[in-house]
């Protein structure tokens, strides 16, 4: 990315460049991930990782890494790196000089007098990456060694030398495939060119270190298959290509693929065009299935909730497609009715439906076709709230519902330390019961509408959103402290400050009065707006955690407890707009900016999961996030509008 800029001096500071990762990903859901030195600092790093349908569909680590090296007059110069324990062996980033990311990843070393990159692309629709090596200046010719490193391990766990692995190869046009295991599809490495030639040397280098989950106490070293090396000569000027995938290809269609997947992706010059294309790598098909990817590398693929509240971003506010909005959530709907009719420890999701609906009519749809296509799902959602129905949550006379079940956490803020909740928030939840309201009146106005003002849903549920509307505010607002708790249960209120309480003023239909909203948002921004999304705890509760560092213990603890939600800006800039108008755009571009600042610092062109509550507000979490994608880009749509009047 053109606009994305990186100190060159700094590349060869590993502090420095091993926080900055490279992501791709492709339609097939291939991934790709790895820092910028391609020198792995997590096990959910390597240049391919595939969903292998004979195990579920998970994501498999196939190939890991490939070091290279740099053959002059006999000398080898290796340009690989590999952490084992605290000592880096080989150490080739010291001779990188640059790194650039437009289009592509692109790495440039510098030996002597010698001149050599390398750049990584994913096929846009294969399980397939690509990388290109590329003598730029040589006054010598160069024996160039490709030693590729095999992984055949699920992306979340990590592997050791072992006797079941399969450690023979078969010989392909241009290369040789690995199956280490049954089960797996074969990896295929082919060179594009017919002078290379692969020298067979099995051997497990073990103990390699993944840095990061050293740092936070997770196991962290493996043992690695190393088959051998390519060997092939080639002079300046000459570009070789090496090919890792599923399918064995033809070595002469090599190039062709890795320029025509380079032709295909547009090069960004600006912070929407950035959130476009990341919007782009967060959705998948496969099988003709289409879903959207929670945010890489570890977040899953379909999760309700997280699609429900990305989908409008990622599809209308990015593309303008309404064909691809209706497409998703058609597949979340058939794959999730067990958690939209039945059960769910995320007890709000479901609900969100309604405001994934409501977004789509606000951006054009017909409000009777939506209806007709999506109000039975709608309804059938509203009564498996019913008394009796869902174990986990309960409707109560007052029209609100009350989610319990000891030991479990029923909301989005949903860490565990030693299998207990964080923050369990059991009782009546104000975001849950504000996205009900919400829900509830939605579903009558449209049944209403397009159905019928005296149908059976109608006169059922009625009753229920009346006694909700009378219910909510006396339930969740504290006068005294001058906003709403977070929860209510048989001990009281919980006067913890959190987000939450911004759905209440969020949604459409607003269960609460304009003074009550007036007052929540002024003690939001004063103790919960950052320039890095909106805080999960206010830093003046003794529970706040502003660092998302140390252990998984630590970590879990600031995780809801003071760490920053980019995705929350969303809500907060809607209200304040709301409020507002259009005095409020410049506020909103400057809310918005820090997050574009950061672009270099933790997934390269990526929008991170979340942030220290504390400045500097470091990034952290899955460094390419669905929800803060999402949220950007409706925030985007949102000043533009606002723009306009």
């Amino acid at each position: 990315m053109a606009f994305l800029k990186f100190n060159k001096h700094e590349l060869v500071n590993l502090s420095y460049s091993l926080r900055k990762e490279i992501i791709a990903a492709n339609k097939s859901g291939a991934t790709c991930n790895t820092s910028i030195v391609t020198c792995n600092t997590r096990k959910y790093h390597g240049l391919l990782s595939v969903p292998i349908d004979n195990f579920g569909g998970g994501q498999y680590l196939l190939l890991s890494s490939v070091d290279e090296t740099l053959v002059v007059g006999g000398k080898p110069f290796n340009l690989g790196i590999h952490c084992y324990g605290d000592v880096y062996d080989p150490r080739g980033h010291k001779y990188i000089v640059d790194f650039g990311a437009d289009p592509i990843p692109e790495i440039t070393y510098k030996v002597g007098e010698i001149i050599f990159a390398k750049s990584i692309v994913l096929s846009p629709d294969k399980d397939q990456v690509i990388i290109r090596y590329e003598l730029k200046r040589s006054p010598y010719a160069v024996d160039l060694q490709l030693t590729p490193f095999l992984g055949f391990r699920a992306l979340n766990e990590l592997t050791h030398k072992n006797s079941q692995a399969n450690l023979d190869h078969k010989e392909v046009r241009g290369g040789v495939a690995f199956k280490m295991y049954e089960g797996f599809p074969e990896l295929n490495l082919q060179l594009n060119s017919d002078k290379a030639e692969f020298v067979s040397r099995p051997y497990w280098y073990e103990g390699i270190t993944y840095s990061d989950e050293y740092r936070r106490g997770f196991d962290c070293r493996e043992d690695l298959f190393v088959p051998g090396h390519f060997t092939v000569r080639i002079n300046e000027g000459d570009s070789i290509y090496l090919s890792a995938g599923v399918a064995e290809v033809g070595p002469r269609a090599i190039r062709r693929s890795f320029d025509a997947a380079v032709e295909k992706i547009d090069t960004v010059d600006s912070f929407h065009e950035s959130l476009v294309r990341q919007a782009d790598l967060l959705k998948r098909t496969r099988k003709g299935h289409k879903q959207i990817t929670a945010g890489f590398s570890w977040l899953y693929t379909g999760l309700l909730r997280e699609t429900l509240q990305s989908l409008a971003g990622l599809t209308l506010y990015a593309n303008g497609s309404k064909e691809e909005f209706e497409e998703i959530l058609d597949n979340l709907i058939a794959d999730n009715k067990e958690r939209l009719y039945h059960r769910t420890t995320q007890v709000e999701a479901p609900l969100l439906l309604a405001t994934a609906l409501q977004d789509y009519i606000d951006f054009g749809a017909k409000p009777r076709q939506v209806w007709q296509k999506y109000g039975t799902v709608v309804k059938n959602v509203i009564e498996s709230y019913s008394p009796g129905v869902r174990k986990e949550v309960s409707l109560q006379p007052n029209g609100l519902l009350w989610a319990q079940m000891d030991g479990v956490a029923l909301s989005w803020m949903n860490a565990y330390i030693n299998g207990r909740p964080v923050t369990e928030r059991a009782g009546y939840q104000v975001e849950t019961n504000a996205l009900w309201y919400n829900m509830l009146c939605f579903a009558l106005e449209m049944e209403m509408k397009y159905k019928s003002s005296r149908s059976a849903f109608v006169l059922k549920w009625s009753p229920v959103r009346d006694a909700a509307a009378e219910a909510y505010q006396p339930m969740f607002w504290n006068p005294k402290a001058g906003y709403l708790a977070d929860y209510v249960n048989n001990d009281g209120q919980n006067m913890d400050v959190r987000p939450n309480q911004l759905y209440a003023l969020w949604v459409q239909y607003q269960p609460v009065d304009d003074e009550v909203a007036a007052s929540v948002m002024n003690v939001i921004k004063s103790e919960l707006e950052t320039r890095r999304g909106i805080r999960t705890l206010s830093p003046r509760d003794v529970k706040y955690r502003g660092v998302y560092e140390g252990s998984q213990t630590d970590r879990d603890l600031a995780y809801h407890q003071g760490c920053t939600r980019p995705f929350l800006l969303y809500p907060y800039i809607s209200v304040c707009f709301h409020m507002m108008g259009s005095s409020f755009v410049k506020r909103a571009q400057w809310l918005c900016e820090g997050l574009f600042e950061d672009l270099n610092m933790h997934g390269v062109g990526a929008y991170s999961e979340l942030y220290d509550g504390d400045p500097p507000h470091e990034p952290h979490g899955a460094i390419s996030s669905a929800l803060s994608t999402s949220a950007l880009l409706a925030i985007d749509y949102l000043i533009d509008k606002f723009k306009e009047d």
